[in-house]
């Protein structure tokens, strides 16, 4: 065969693999289609269009609504800090270097090889002419060799395309996992600071009514000295002032262990920041209620995002495994020149190779490739329920939260009004109870009321805070430079509906 002939079919062969490359098998991925409501049952009625602006910025860095500097500034030192976060980042790294291992099988494989040695083999082998076990025999050689080996893999029904899909739908995956990351230490380090405030501000109540109780037993031995009043009442106003003091000793362990996890949530040893924040400050306010929240936020979720990108690499790898049933199409080459000395290796005579068109196809494999077609199906259409029941668990939590903090705030005012009545009524008694008017029993009474109700009040602030920060974390805002939602907020209420919409570019 001339040399002529042999390059056109090589070019035939190369063109005929081209033309079948741009088939590929298996389903395409299609965004799951749910029907959503617009809006939150708990949401007010349709805001106008600055309102949704304002609650789109306020969600991308929502811990600035409680306008606390110092907050804002363990928030930034967390984000650069948080080993957790890092770990995620290099997580990602990970998936990136995967993918790139499988779109690597669509170049030739290239290797180059030499080899030098000697080789000997038995005497006793017919060697025609030369009998078996005649000295004539040649039982060994010296051996050199050198060369290039190649494979390259012709991806005619998508196989490998199908990898690589599958494979940087799970690079997505794993950074929707950061930013998830990303959410759940902010609102760590957020609940740990403004439960470190309401702490704080607890032991100063615990201070002030031990200093009441103080006041009460000096009173009370100093009415016992002027004949009112008898032992009973000065054991009793004891009593109240050691058990006022036993229960701050809790609230400052508490206050210590939160600092810890908060050094901690910024990558730092315990204890770091322990003199910067013992420092007792106000409690951060509350922000006010988003203006709006259309029910298409929820495209900034990352376990949804998380969910809907399972959803793709699961249909992926159906692909990948229907490609299996076809022909796998390669060409081998090889070139390998071999000689018993230096000079020969690069004459004509020495050359070796191949150059070949390789076509398999699977026939009986006992059910096997069939079966997992099954399994990658089943898998894709699990992932495709879980996506659905993500969604539906992400709306109870939204709503849930909402509910809690409109609730909490008629909560948090009743307490309010009944903690200064209380606090007044126990001014009162232990006035009335120094004018030798009512009895000691009396000032117990209504100081134990007070200081149940202004702990009942301190409680109630820090769930109205906490009802901030878990309903901002359900909304899925946080994303660290990032803007909150992948659509483009302001939206109408008709591109509401569809909660799928988010993920068609």
């Amino acid at each position: 065969m001339s040399m002529t002939m042999k390059t056109r079919r090589v070019g035939l062969v190369l063109s005929a693999a081209a033309i079948l490359a741009g088939c590929t098998v298996g389903p395409r991925y299609h965004p799951d289609q749910m029907k959503l409501p617009a809006r939150f049952t708990e949401d007010a009625p349709p805001a106008k269009d600055a309102e949704i602006a304002r609650t789109t910025t306020e969600l991308k860095d929502w811990w600035h609504r409680f306008g606390d500097a110092e907050l804002d500034r363990l928030v930034d030192r967390a984000v650069a800090g948080n080993y957790d976060l890092q770990v995620a980042g290099q997580r990602i790294l990970a998936e990136r270097a995967l993918r790139d291992v499988q779109a690597s099988a669509w170049y030739p494989q290239i290797d180059a090889n030499t080899m030098n040695g000697d080789d000997r083999h038995s005497i006793n082998i017919d060697n025609w002419p030369v009998r078996p076990g005649s000295p004539l025999n040649r039982p060994g050689a010296s051996y050199l060799s050198y060369g290039v080996s190649a494979s390259w893999q012709i991806d005619v029904f998508g196989r490998i395309r199908r990898s690589v899909e599958a494979q940087e739908h799970a690079v997505e995956e794993t950074i929707e996992d950061r930013r998830a990351v990303l959410m759940t230490m902010l609102s760590a380090l957020v609940s740990d600071y403004v439960v470190l405030r309401d702490t704080q501000m607890r032991l100063e109540i615990a201070n002030r009514n031990i200093k009441v109780a103080q006041e009460s037993y000096d009173l009370t031995r100093r009415l016992y000295l002027e004949g009112v009043g008898n032992t009973l009442q000065i054991a009793q106003a004891k009593a109240e002032m050691e058990i006022q003091q036993a229960a701050r000793e809790p609230l400052k362990t508490h206050i210590a262990q939160i600092t810890h996890a908060i050094d901690v949530l910024m990558g730092q040893m315990p204890g770091t920041t322990e003199t910067e924040l013992k420092i007792a400050r106000p409690l951060p306010n509350v922000p006010d209620f988003p203006a709006t929240l259309p029910s298409i936020v929820l495209a900034n979720r990352p376990d949804i995002r998380r969910a809907e990108r399972a959803y793709a690499e699961a249909t992926a790898r159906i692909g990948v495994a229907v490609a299996q049933l076809y022909p796998n199409f390669s060409i081998p080459l090889s070139f390998n020149p071999n000689a018993s000395a230096m000079y020969q290796l690069f004459e004509a005579g020495a050359l070796s190779w191949q150059f070949m068109m390789l076509a398999s196809l699977p026939l009986m494999h006992g059910g096997k490739l069939t079966a997992q077609i099954k399994a990658a199906r089943a898998v894709a259409e699990a992932s495709r329920l879980t996506y659905r029941q993500t969604v539906l668990n992400a709306f109870k939590e939204v709503e849930d939260a909402m509910a809690a903090w409109r609730d909490d705030t008629t909560h948090t005012e009743l307490l309010h009004r009944g903690s200064e009545d209380s606090r007044l009524a126990s001014d009162r008694a232990r006035r009335l109870y120094s004018a030798g008017l009512v009895g000691f029993l009396e000032v117990l009474t209504t100081e134990r009321t007070a200081l149940a109700a202004e702990n009942a009040e301190a409680v109630a602030r820090l769930e109205r805070l906490q009802d901030a920060v878990n309903l901002y974390t359900a909304m899925g805002s946080g994303w660290q430079g990032v803007a909150v939602t992948a659509t483009a907020l302001p939206v109408s209420l008709e591109q509401q509906g569809v909660l799928a919409r988010a993920f068609k570019e």
